[in-house]
């Protein structure tokens, strides 16, 4: 089982609104075949396994046994049903991590193997299973994409000076990963100071891989259409409170700017299918989505800039750190939210 989620990781940023999935086929104790979900819309990870098997081994298939980490597809979507691929297939038991929350799935997979007479077992690495499809749970049971608080701050913790200018914190590496990152999320936030101040292009520019969708908020539409955010090298949402409509790669979306305003763009994004959000400023939207306990992680940059007055970081002090890791000079600190129902397991890849 740990070598079916080392496999799902391959396509990472790859597989959403689809989870990660791997799967392997063992034949007394020898793995003779072994896949992955590579890409939305291509084929999954229990058909890429059966048509690896050499065709010397194919005959082994019935007395076989596969692993996979979440419970085979049961439906028609944009590809065929795994659950009855295996079936045809005959193999002789299925183990899997974590039952699918998809309501067209969950359970109806284990059900029709069960009913074809296929050995399922259930729960093999159940917690890990959670932590590496932890987007697409929370997506399923909480109803909102899983969300990554994410910021560096200086020696003394704060985000930038007092005067709101922007100013590099992370070094070069850091910055790289961060671009990895956002290849890996469905969408990217930022608030109107941060656009405004900073300028950012909020693109995966320093990795291969796709563009997230940029999300920024501009009450009154404010930002300067010569502003990065309008370069159109990623779909942009520009989250207002005067108009809809769409422009381009651009589109205006419409919400109340109230108490509120944080649900009104989950359930958004939910709609979206938008699986994950990085958050990645500034400090007042930071802050409003810990106050609110709208956040799973929190990774934090300590760098060794000072920065001696300035806008202070969010406070983790309550929470605890679940990985420390040095990146050159600047130290990355990751935690997790308390109350997540997805939890973090020691060696697994954020």
């Amino acid at each position: 089982m740990k070598r079916c989620m080392e496999l799902a990781q391959f396509a990472k940023g790859h597989t959403a609104p689809n989870p990660m999935v791997g799967a392997v086929l063992v034949h007394d104790g020898i793995i003779i075949g072994e896949g992955w979900h590579k890409e939305y819309g291509k084929a999954h990870a229990e058909v890429n396994c059966i048509d690896s098997v050499s065709a010397d081994n194919k005959k082994l298939i019935p007395e076989s046994t596969m692993y996979v980490n979440l419970e085979p597809c049961a439906h028609e979507g944009k590809t065929p049903a795994c659950a009855k691929r295996l079936i045809q297939e005959k193999v002789h038991a299925v183990y899997i991590s974590n039952v699918d929350p998809f309501e067209q799935v969950r359970g109806k997979g284990i059900n029709i193997l069960e009913h074809a007479d296929i050995k399922v077992k259930e729960g093999t690495l159940k917690d890990a299973g959670l932590w590496l499809n932890r987007r697409f749970f929370c997506y399923h049971q909480q109803k909102r994409p899983y969300i990554i608080l994410k910021w560096a701050q200086s020696y003394e913790g704060n985000l930038a000076p007092a005067d709101k200018s922007r100013m590099q914190l992370s070094n070069t590496s850091s910055q790289q990963l961060v671009h990895k990152w956002r290849m890996e999320e469905a969408a990217i936030m930022v608030g109107y100071h941060t656009a405004m101040n900073d300028n950012p292009q909020l693109t995966a520019r320093k990795w291969e891989g796709k563009q997230p969708l940029r999300i920024i908020l501009d009450r009154n539409l404010q930002l300067p259409k010569t502003h990065n955010i309008y370069n159109g090298e990623a779909v942009t949402w520009i989250i207002n409170e005067v108009e809809d409509g769409i422009v381009g790669n651009v589109t205006y979306v419409r919400l109340r700017f109230d108490g509120t305003l944080l649900q009104q763009i989950l359930n958004k994004l939910h709609a979206a299918k938008i699986l994950s959000l990085m958050v990645e400023g500034g400090a007042e939207l930071l802050n409003s989505f810990m106050k609110e306990g709208l956040w799973d992680e929190a990774r934090v940059f300590e760098t060794t800039v000072s920065i001696e007055k300035g806008l202070a970081a969010p406070n983790m002090k309550k929470n605890e750190r679940k990985l420390e890791l040095a990146i050159e000079d600047d130290m990355l600190e990751v935690y997790v939210n308390q109350e997540s129902a997805y939890p973090y397991i020691s060696g697994m890849e954020l």
